[in-house]
């Protein structure tokens, strides 16, 4: 069995990226999971970011542009590297 082919997180939430909420569930939590990174990256810069995460400064830029979906290590690299849990709620109310 393959992998379905889905959309990128900017496919999925009416522009501007991420601004505006996403009716699909899946692209709305993509779409909070930017926003706190976001909010937790604040005045870092994205290589200082991506350094205290041990990751490419292009990847941070990749997630916060909706460009690919990051998977479980990005995620935990991400959270580890700026203390706090991105990751959103799958139900929280929009």
């Amino acid at each position: 069995m393959g992998m379905v082919a889905r959309g990128k997180p900017v496919e999925l939430a009416p522009a501007p990226w991420p601004d505006i909420p996403s009716d699909d569930l899946i692209g709305e939590v993509a779409r909070q999971l930017v926003l706190n990174l976001r909010a937790a990256i604040g005045d870092q810069s994205i290589r200082s970011v991506a350094t205290a995460a041990g990751m490419n400064h292009v990847t941070v830029l990749n997630v916060l542009a909706g460009r690919v979906w990051p998977d479980l290590a990005t995620i935990a690299k991400l959270e580890r590297g700026l203390g706090r849990p991105l990751w959103p709620s799958a139900i929280a109310e929009r």
